[in-house]
Protein backbone atom coordinates (compact mmCIF):
# COMPACT_ATOMS: atom_id res chain seq x y z
CA UNK A 1 0.00 0.00 0.00
CA UNK A 2 2.06 2.57 -1.05
CA UNK A 3 -0.62 5.32 -1.93
CA UNK A 4 -0.86 9.00 -0.41
CA UNK A 5 -4.49 10.38 0.43
CA UNK A 6 -4.43 14.17 -0.64
CA UNK A 7 -6.91 16.59 -1.46
CA UNK A 8 -7.88 16.79 -5.25
CA UNK A 9 -7.46 19.81 -7.65
CA UNK A 10 -8.37 20.60 -11.00
CA UNK A 11 -5.42 18.09 -12.46
CA UNK A 12 -7.54 15.54 -11.19
CA UNK A 13 -10.65 16.02 -12.62
CA UNK A 14 -10.90 13.73 -15.55
CA UNK A 15 -9.74 10.35 -13.28
CA UNK A 16 -12.49 12.00 -10.68
CA UNK A 17 -15.56 12.22 -13.52
CA UNK A 18 -13.90 9.05 -14.67
CA UNK A 19 -13.70 7.28 -11.06
CA UNK A 20 -17.56 8.61 -10.98
CA UNK A 21 -19.15 6.49 -13.87
CA UNK A 22 -17.38 3.65 -12.75
CA UNK A 23 -19.18 3.59 -9.28
CA UNK A 24 -22.02 4.40 -11.09
CA UNK A 25 -21.78 1.67 -13.19
CA UNK A 26 -21.20 -0.57 -10.30
CA UNK A 27 -24.43 0.39 -8.22
CA UNK A 28 -26.62 0.57 -11.04
CA UNK A 29 -25.52 -2.38 -13.04
CA UNK A 30 -25.59 -0.32 -16.32
CA UNK A 31 -22.89 0.53 -18.68
CA UNK A 32 -25.38 3.87 -19.96
CA UNK A 33 -24.73 6.40 -16.85
CA UNK A 34 -23.87 9.96 -17.16
CA UNK A 35 -21.18 11.37 -15.61
CA UNK A 36 -20.93 14.62 -14.09
CA UNK A 37 -22.36 18.17 -15.66
CA UNK A 38 -19.39 20.09 -17.09
CA UNK A 39 -18.84 22.67 -14.26
CA UNK A 40 -20.10 20.43 -11.55
CA UNK A 41 -16.66 19.94 -9.76
CA UNK A 42 -15.94 23.50 -10.02
CA UNK A 43 -16.88 24.38 -6.46
CA UNK A 44 -14.19 22.00 -5.06
CA UNK A 45 -11.58 23.94 -6.40
CA UNK A 46 -12.89 26.80 -5.26
CA UNK A 47 -11.52 27.60 -1.84
CA UNK A 48 -14.56 26.81 -0.08
CA UNK A 49 -15.15 24.66 2.70
CA UNK A 50 -16.09 21.37 0.31
CA UNK A 51 -13.06 19.11 -0.26
CA UNK A 52 -12.87 16.22 -2.70
CA UNK A 53 -10.18 13.46 -1.19
CA UNK A 54 -8.13 11.16 -3.67
CA UNK A 55 -6.00 8.41 -3.19
CA UNK A 56 -2.95 8.62 -5.24
CA UNK A 57 -1.08 5.61 -6.16
CA UNK A 58 0.63 6.15 -9.56
CA UNK A 59 -2.50 8.13 -10.21
CA UNK A 60 -5.55 8.45 -8.65
CA UNK A 61 -7.38 4.96 -7.74
CA UNK A 62 -10.15 6.28 -5.56
CA UNK A 63 -11.96 9.89 -4.21
CA UNK A 64 -14.15 10.96 -1.49
CA UNK A 65 -16.22 14.30 -1.71
CA UNK A 66 -16.99 16.06 1.10
CA UNK A 67 -19.77 18.77 1.14
CA UNK A 68 -19.79 21.15 4.18
CA UNK A 69 -23.52 21.90 5.26
CA UNK A 70 -24.38 24.42 7.50
CA UNK A 71 -28.48 24.42 8.17
CA UNK A 72 -30.94 24.88 11.18
CA UNK A 73 -30.31 21.21 12.48
CA UNK A 74 -26.65 21.63 12.52
CA UNK A 75 -23.56 21.53 11.29
CA UNK A 76 -22.58 18.26 9.24
CA UNK A 77 -20.45 16.70 6.55
CA UNK A 78 -22.44 15.05 3.56
CA UNK A 79 -20.47 12.40 1.61
CA UNK A 80 -21.44 13.39 -1.64
CA UNK A 81 -19.49 10.47 -3.62
CA UNK A 82 -17.06 7.72 -3.25
CA UNK A 83 -15.54 5.69 -5.52
CA UNK A 84 -12.54 3.14 -5.32
CA UNK A 85 -11.52 1.66 -8.44
CA UNK A 86 -12.62 -2.22 -8.79
CA UNK A 87 -8.87 -2.98 -8.72
CA UNK A 88 -7.87 -1.66 -5.83
CA UNK A 89 -10.94 -2.26 -3.26
CA UNK A 90 -10.38 -4.25 -0.09
CA UNK A 91 -6.75 -2.79 0.44
CA UNK A 92 -7.71 -0.30 3.13
CA UNK A 93 -7.73 3.00 0.54
CA UNK A 94 -11.10 3.64 1.86
CA UNK A 95 -11.16 3.16 5.13
CA UNK A 96 -8.09 5.85 4.86
CA UNK A 97 -10.08 8.57 2.89
CA UNK A 98 -13.11 8.02 5.66
CA UNK A 99 -10.50 8.73 8.35
CA UNK A 100 -9.05 11.71 6.30
CA UNK A 101 -12.74 13.22 6.04
CA UNK A 102 -13.60 12.57 9.66
CA UNK A 103 -10.06 14.20 10.21
CA UNK A 104 -11.07 17.32 8.34
CA UNK A 105 -14.66 17.29 10.00
CA UNK A 106 -13.02 17.69 13.34
CA UNK A 107 -10.62 20.19 12.29
CA UNK A 108 -13.55 22.45 11.34
CA UNK A 109 -15.88 21.57 14.43
CA UNK A 110 -18.39 19.81 12.66
CA UNK A 111 -20.11 17.05 14.88
CA UNK A 112 -21.87 14.67 12.18
CA UNK A 113 -20.96 13.34 9.25
CA UNK A 114 -23.99 12.00 6.84
CA UNK A 115 -24.26 9.81 3.46
CA UNK A 116 -26.61 7.90 1.68
CA UNK A 117 -25.87 4.50 0.23
CA UNK A 118 -27.77 2.45 -1.65
CA UNK A 119 -29.91 -0.56 0.32
CA UNK A 120 -28.91 -3.00 -2.40
CA UNK A 121 -24.91 -2.50 -1.70
CA UNK A 122 -24.61 -4.65 0.80
CA UNK A 123 -20.95 -4.37 0.60
CA UNK A 124 -21.47 -0.72 1.71
CA UNK A 125 -23.30 -1.06 4.03
CA UNK A 126 -21.44 -3.64 5.85
CA UNK A 127 -18.16 -1.28 5.30
CA UNK A 128 -19.59 2.26 6.47
CA UNK A 129 -21.16 0.36 9.61
CA UNK A 130 -17.44 -1.13 9.90
CA UNK A 131 -16.11 2.54 9.95
CA UNK A 132 -18.80 3.01 12.81
CA UNK A 133 -21.83 4.73 10.56
CA UNK A 134 -24.87 4.09 11.42
CA UNK A 135 -28.67 3.58 10.05
CA UNK A 136 -30.75 7.34 10.62
CA UNK A 137 -33.21 7.00 8.11
CA UNK A 138 -34.63 5.14 5.43
CA UNK A 139 -35.13 6.92 2.29
CA UNK A 140 -37.22 4.59 0.05
CA UNK A 141 -34.13 2.60 -2.00
CA UNK A 142 -31.51 4.57 -0.32
CA UNK A 143 -30.44 4.47 3.84
CA UNK A 144 -29.08 7.84 5.32
CA UNK A 145 -26.05 6.88 7.65
CA UNK A 146 -24.58 8.80 10.13
CA UNK A 147 -21.75 9.23 12.46
CA UNK A 148 -21.49 11.69 15.08
CA UNK A 149 -24.38 13.70 16.12
CA UNK A 150 -27.12 15.63 14.31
Amino acid sequence: MNYTIRTAGPADEERIRELFIEMLRTITHRDDVEGYEAGYLDRFWSGGEDRIYVADEDGVKAFLSVEVHHEEIGDYIYYDDFSVTESCRNRGIGSALIREAEAYAEKIRIPAICLHVEKSNKAAMRFYERNGYTQYRDDGDRLLMVKGSL
